[in-house]
């Protein structure tokens, strides 16, 4: 049954080089795998799929989170790659600088890709 497959995240792009350089330039990914449908990135065991269609950056919600041990760390490191973080007013969540703190669930921070999609790191486990 499903309990026992693997999730593969697909994620849009309105201009596939323009994502791959970002992925691969800000965020310090390297394609797993390329074929004429898009991108595969691994990262923790996991997979994504990146893609291009026209349908990118509509969302307007976190499409992906990265899981990390130290989000404050990791958004440090992202920043010196140039990547812009993302504030959001959300009952409940104080912020140090674009860190979110939210009481229960552990810290946070959003950024948007080069396609406007919301990605997010947080140090939540699921």
């Amino acid at each position: 049954m499903l309990q026992d497959s693997q999730v593969t995240a697909n994620i849009p792009a309105a201009d596939l080089g323009r994502a791959r350089r970002f992925y691969e330039d800000k965020l310090g990914l390297v394609p797993a795998d390329e074929n004429p449908g898009g991108l595969v990135y691994r990262a923790g065991g996991t997979a994504f799929f990146l893609y291009e269609t026209d349908q990118a950056g509509k969302a307007g919600h976190t499409i992906a989170q990265f899981h990390v041990s130290d989000v404050a760390s990791e958004v440090a490191d992202l920043e010196a790659r140039g990547v812009v973080f993302e504030h959001y007013d959300m009952p409940g969540i104080t912020w140090d600088g674009p860190v979110a703190s939210m009481e229960g669930m552990g810290h946070a921070a959003w950024f948007k890709d080069s396609e406007d999609n919301i990605l997010c790191l947080d140090d939540a486990a699921i």
